[in-house]
């Protein structure tokens, strides 16, 4: 994670979520600026998946944060572990693509041969409508310079937490209160369903994660802490001793640490077994964890967009 802070934080919320979008029509026949051009003026394209229109997905956009279109190779930040540093911030390799036209054609290094229209919404903004699933993706360019990670990070860190097979609690303080938690070693956030499912282990010193025995399963939030962006509350339901409260704060990309306001008691939890979703382009065996995907926390709805292939 590049450790941009508030450096350039606030100045782009408001454009990294906007609420709606206003096409600006292309004359196809202007031939001053390709849509290879058009695709390269910007470093970065930000997945903005809370504007996605229509029922379909297309996995590879739906998994990603950015893409980049370098030279004939599609380049994707998949995991925010690492985001802003992995690959010069453009993220691994993920597939070739080719432009004309207004048509932008991947070929995917796992899901394939997939098709696109580009319209052009704004100054910054693309559409990229798949036509066989009838959904549109909106995206946002950036350059690398102006972009900023650690919002990204902060604003989607509940998968940042699923980045790891587990946490293992390797700190505990000398100040605060004996309290139930203090039993607890192992941490793990389970990716898909409804992004909300951890469980927890009391197992001491496992050297191999696969061999974690898990204790218990519940339910988990993250929650926005009012006025600080990269200070998070989480809350992990334990029926048999009522919820635990924390503050949590990111040390690192592996390391995370609890406050618990109740006890007044410090954690860290350091991660274990980390996931790549989506293998490099080397075919290298990197963890990939299918059932990853991002979720469009506004509500679905039909495509205006029609398809005009003939």
């Amino acid at each position: 994670m590049k450790t941009l802070k508030l450096l350039s934080g606030f100045a782009l919320v408001a454009t990294l979520f906007t609420s709606c979008y206003t096409e600006v029509i292309i004359d196809d026949t202007d031939s001053s600026i390709s849509l290879n051009q058009l695709l390269n003026s910007y470093e970065l394209w930000y997945v903005d998946i809370n504007q996605t229109t229509g029922f379909g997905e297309t996995p590879f956009l739906q998994i990603a944060f950015t893409v980049s279109f370098r030279n004939g190779t599609l380049y994707a930040n998949n995991n925010l572990v690492g985001i802003g540093s992995q690959g010069d911030g453009f993220g691994i390799p993920v597939g070739t693509y080719d432009a004309y036209n207004m048509i932008l054609d991947v070929t995917h290094d796992i899901d394939g041969f997939q098709t696109f229209d580009v319209y052009q919404i704004d100054n910054n903004t693309i559409e990229l409508y798949n036509p066989n699933n009838d959904t549109s993706y909106f995206l946002n360019g950036y350059q690398r310079s102006n972009f900023d990670y650690d919002f990204v990070f902060y604003d989607n860190i509940h998968y940042f937490l699923q980045e790891y097979e587990a946490w293992e609690k390797t700190y505990t303080s000398n100040v605060g209160a004996f309290n139930e938690f203090d039993n607890e070693n192992y941490l793990q956030f389970l990716a898909g369903g409804n992004d909300s499912t951890f469980r927890s282990s009391q197992d001491i010193a496992i050297g191999n994660v696969s061999n974690i025995f898990w204790d218990y399963t519940g339910i988990y939030g993250v929650q926005d802490v009012a006025g600080n962006d990269y200070l998070k509350t989480l809350t992990l339901d334990y029926d048999f001793f009522d919820n635990e409260y924390f503050e949590l704060n990111v040390i690192n990309d592996g390391l995370i640490e609890l406050f618990h306001p109740t006890s007044g008691t410090y954690y860290e939890f350091e991660g274990r077994g980390y996931i790549q979703y989506m293998r490099t382009a080397s075919g290298n065996s990197d963890k990939s964890k299918t059932s990853k995907k991002r979720k469009q926390k506004t509500e679905k709805k039909d495509n205006p967009r029609i398809n005009n292939r003939s």
